[in-house]
């Protein structure tokens, strides 16, 4: 299967992302990462969404999303095409024996300390899914816990998809 990313606007309405999330579960299809927040206007939310589907199953899910009410536009985000964030926030094993290989790992990423304690670090990193996985294979046996959370992404370029977004929010108005 192959894994695909949706950049879906919605209305800013309640039971909207249960609608949304409950397509996929009828149809299916797992969702390997979601995540939902504001856009520059408040009344519009963008759903970043990693399904993993197969042939023309991506197609179907995009025409079922198109009949749901509050979705205003649906954009498949290629890689190459689009930035692409995610935030870790990982919990290791920090003592005074391992601390400065912790410290070097967390340098070589480009990663911050947010929390310290004498026994462990929290370290924040943010970026691509490929640059979160190196992080976390390195710290591997110093993990003590740990959090991911959804993709969010933006094509790349000057055009904005709220735009035409916003147009139909007040159209519909």
């Amino acid at each position: 299967m192959s894994v695909h990313t949706l950049s879906v606007l919605v209305e800013n309405k309640p039971g909207v992302l249960a609608r949304v999330a409950g397509l996929f579960s009828r149809r299916g299809f797992n969702i390997e990462s979601l995540a939902v927040g504001p856009t520059e206007h408040p009344e519009i939310s963008r759903i970043t969404i990693l399904v993993s589907v197969e042939g023309n199953a991506l197609e179907q899910v995009t025409k079922q999303l198109n009949k749901l009410v509050n979705v205003l536009k649906i954009v498949e985000l290629e890689e190459g095409q689009a930035v692409q964030r995610e935030l870790l926030l990982v919990k290791v094993r920090a003592d005074d024996g391992n601390r400065r290989v912790v410290l070097d790992i967390v340098e070589l990423f480009n990663a911050k300390v947010v929390d310290v304690t004498p026994e462990a670090l929290t370290v924040e990193v943010v970026g691509p899914p490929a640059k979160l996985d190196a992080v976390l294979k390195m710290m591997g046996p110093l993990i003590r816990e740990m959090v991911q959370s959804g993709m969010v992404a933006l094509g790349r370029g000057p055009r904005s998809m709220t735009q035409a977004a916003l147009r139909a929010v007040e159209r519909a108005g």
